[in-house]
């Protein structure tokens, strides 16, 4: 099943960077969920297993920087 999201999420993935997921696949239990993701670095789209994708830090909703996210940062530096 595909689920377009209105309005899109904004996540890191990690090794990609920071963007937004336009979507989810689900494609049942078996499976981790997909999350269709529009790298705003370099404009790609990627299909990210849910355990790569983090959200983003968020300073309004008290969500800080996820140490996964800073490490994954590093690493592309």
């Amino acid at each position: 099943m595909f689920t377009q999201l209105d309005p899109p999420i904004p996540l890191h993935v990690l090794g990609k960077g920071d963007g937004f997921a336009l979507g989810v696949i689900d494609y049942g239990q078996e499976h981790n969920l997909l999350w269709v993701t529009a790298i705003s670095e370099t404009g790609e789209i990627w299909c990210a297993p849910n355990p790569e994708v983090r959200m983003q830090a968020n300073w309004s909703m008290g969500r800080t920087a996820n140490l996964a996210s800073k490490a994954s940062k590093e690493a592309l530096a």
